[in-house]
């Protein structure tokens, strides 16, 4: 099985390497606009070659891993050069707009939807690791529209890297991605801001930050050229969650200037159902 990975960091190094392992007979191109990552990824072993665009020809696999703004052209130039068997997934953040710019395209069906929800706060061929997808929901959407061969290709992989597999339509996977992932980012992002503008000798910071603040501000180290494009896309989601997120600021806020910490005690205490939830799904 040959397959190219178009843009080798975090996530496409991690498909790599996970492909290689599960996939003895598995050959790995690489395919990047940055000659350095293409470089440090076939020196790491992540990738076997390296390749160009017009390599896809001759892949039974593309995969592409690059930021969600520039993934739907990228699409569309691959699907114009791939063969009829060829299978083409991307795991891009967000989806609706992806999937109806390709919704007319003569390739249509070589490609699958996918959104596999993994992924680390750091990024590069160094970030790559294996195992990254075991255990972890790859959400697929408008499976119908893909070629019922090139399916089962794509579930066998999924299969082999341990991932677990749910279907939904590319709006609701961008609604319910902003309240999940989405704020989450931004959340981090804006704790962070925050603590660096009021705390300005940087020594503090270090000293006085326990293990829930790092917990809670490792989203912040996430890459800016990744997620800047993901909140543009999914605009209108982020605007929702982040309007009911602040709402709830506000209200807490209110409730500890009021001196109202019995209010503050069952806020806490009804959100404490997170935990059922969370441990649930482990």
């Amino acid at each position: 099985m040959k397959v190219q990975i178009i843009g080798v960091g975090l996530i496409g190094g991690s498909f790599a390497l996970d492909i290689k392992a599960a996939f003895a007979e598995a050959e790995v191109y690489g395919c990047d606009t940055n000659n350095a990552h293409l470089t440090k990824a076939k020196a790491l072993g992540i990738i076997d070659h390296q390749a160009d665009l017009e390599n896809v020809r001759q892949v039974d696999v593309v995969i592409l891993a690059v930021p969600v703004n520039v993934a739907p052209e990228v699409l569309k130039q691959v699907l114009d050069l791939v063969n009829e068997d060829t299978l083409v997934f991307d795991a891009g953040s967000t989806k609706e707009g992806i999937c109806k710019i390709v919704t007319n395209h003569p390739g249509r069906r070589n490609y699958l939807a996918a959104h596999p929800i993994a992924g680390t706060e750091f990024s590069g061929p160094e970030a790559a690791i294996p195992n990254l997808y075991r255990n972890k929901t790859n959400i697929i959407c408008e499976v119908e529209r893909t070629a019922f061969k090139l399916q089962e290709r794509a579930l066998e992989i999924f299969q082999r890297l341990g991932m677990r597999i749910r279907y939904m339509d590319p709006k609701s996977h961008d609604k319910h991605i902003a309240y999940v992932s989405h704020l989450s980012h931004i959340s981090s992002f804006m704790l962070g801001k925050t603590v660096l503008e009021k705390e300005k000798n940087e020594r503090d910071i270090f000293d006085l930050a326990g293990s829930g603040f790092a917990s809670t501000v490792r989203l912040a180290k996430s890459s800016p050229e990744m997620w800047t494009p993901i909140f543009q896309q999914n605009k209108e989601n982020v605007l929702e969650t982040l309007k009911e997120y602040i709402t709830n600021l506000n209200h807490f806020k209110e409730l500890i200037e009021d001196d109202d910490f019995q209010g503050v005690h069952r806020e806490m205490q009804r959100t404490n159902h997170i935990k059922s939830i969370l441990n649930g799904i482990n």
